[in-house]
């Protein structure tokens, strides 16, 4: 999830910043402390950072020192119970919003779909691991619904487990994508790992698919295929559309979030990768450890802003480590990690002419 009213409030002004209009520094500062909700929302929890995967894409792979750890179910619920959804009435101004202003109907299937109609009213319950790893994640998923929040998260198909799966999706797991870069096992093994096979991940997934039809669930299956600028790139999409086209799945080619390590940096097509950075207003998240994180792109818990463990969300999320770090977006502070190793833009780029 992240705090849609924001987001709607502050359109006004991400126009007219790239629009390259003149505007105050210290106003606009006090314009996103004024829209922002004192009440924390969390995009993701992270309840594990364990992975048997080698991505070649994910920093995880070559980067994360970080230990590996279990965010415990305990912690899980009291974390939950400190946060809220959006009410109906919400949701309703944000779609009319999402159709003014960027044209996107709520039917589409694509990247920017995904993330204007589904993310903002999801807990989002993967970071740096695989959840299909995470043996409790039927419990974390049946407290979510039973609280009234949506649930989703990303994880790979080799990984999966029909019985574990379905378990999940009894209690009501909402949303859940699995990431496919080939119809090729080959292939997909030299992206992926060792561990990918692309032809057992499709029989896994077409028994998920009868499972949920048979069953009556109610969880959208997501494909997706990273756009990993390869030579062949629209001809595997296009191969792996075919392989799902008699299936009831949600399918699209998906940009790559973060590239600035990268030597081929090859752009976005992501709608919310070309706005400025809205996070430290917008959402917190939550990692393995409990430590409270800038978000999930931190992949190294390198700016941590409190721990669960010790304090509310409430303290955390209005807490002088937090209000420090909204500044260093504005004044670009080189010391975190934000300013040169993320490819989201910072507000205060706008004013570096100032």
């Amino acid at each position: 999830m992240f705090d849609i009213d924001f987001y709607m409030k502050v359109h006004n002004i991400n126009t007219k910043l790239q629009n390259n209009e003149s505007l105050d520094k210290e106003f606009v500062f006090e314009q996103l402390e004024a829209y922002r909700n004192k009440e924390p929302i969390v995009f993701n929890i992270e309840t594990t950072n364990a992975c048997n995967m080698r991505c070649k894409m994910c920093p995880r792979t070559t980067r994360m020192t970080r230990t590996i750890d279990n965010l415990d179910y305990e912690m899980f619920k009291k974390i939950v119970n400190q946060l809220k959804p959006h009410s109906p009435e919400l949701w309703e101004k944000w779609k009319k919003f999402v159709y003014k202003v960027y044209n996107i109907p709520e039917t589409d299937m694509s990247e920017n779909n995904f993330f204007l109609y589904i993310i903002p009213k999801v807990i989002q319950l993967h970071g740096y691991g695989d959840p299909l790893l995470d043996t409790k994640m039927h419990k974390s998923v049946e407290l979510l619904t039973e609280r009234g929040f949506e649930s989703y998260f990303s994880c790979n198909p080799a990984n999966i487990d029909i019985n574990l799966t379905e378990s999940m999706f009894k209690a009501g797991l909402n949303y859940i994508k699995y990431s496919i870069e080939s119809v090729d096992d080959e292939i997909f093994k030299s992206i992926r790992g060792k561990a990918a096979n692309f032809t057992q991940s499709f029989e896994k997934i077409k028994r998920l698919i009868e499972l949920k039809e048979q069953n009556g669930y109610q969880t959208v299956i997501i494909i997706t295929m990273l756009d990993l600028n390869n030579k062949n790139q629209q001809e595997e999409y296009q191969l792996l559309k075919e392989k799902f086209a008699d299936f009831d799945v949600y399918i699209f080619l998906k940009s790559e979030d973060q590239q600035w390590y990268r030597k081929d940096y090859h752009g976005t097509k992501a709608i919310h990768w070309s706005e400025f950075c809205k996070h430290p207003w917008m959402s917190m998240t939550i990692k393995s450890n409990c430590e409270v994180a800038m978000c999930m792109e931190d992949y190294d818990n390198e700016i941590i802003l409190g721990d669960a463990r010790k304090y509310s969300l409430y303290e955390i999320w209005n807490g002088s480590k937090y209000q420090k770090f909204r500044k260093d977006h504005f004044s670009l502070t080189s010391i975190i990690k934000c300013t040169e190793e993320c490819d989201m833009k910072l507000i205060g780029s706008y004013f570096k002419k100032n």
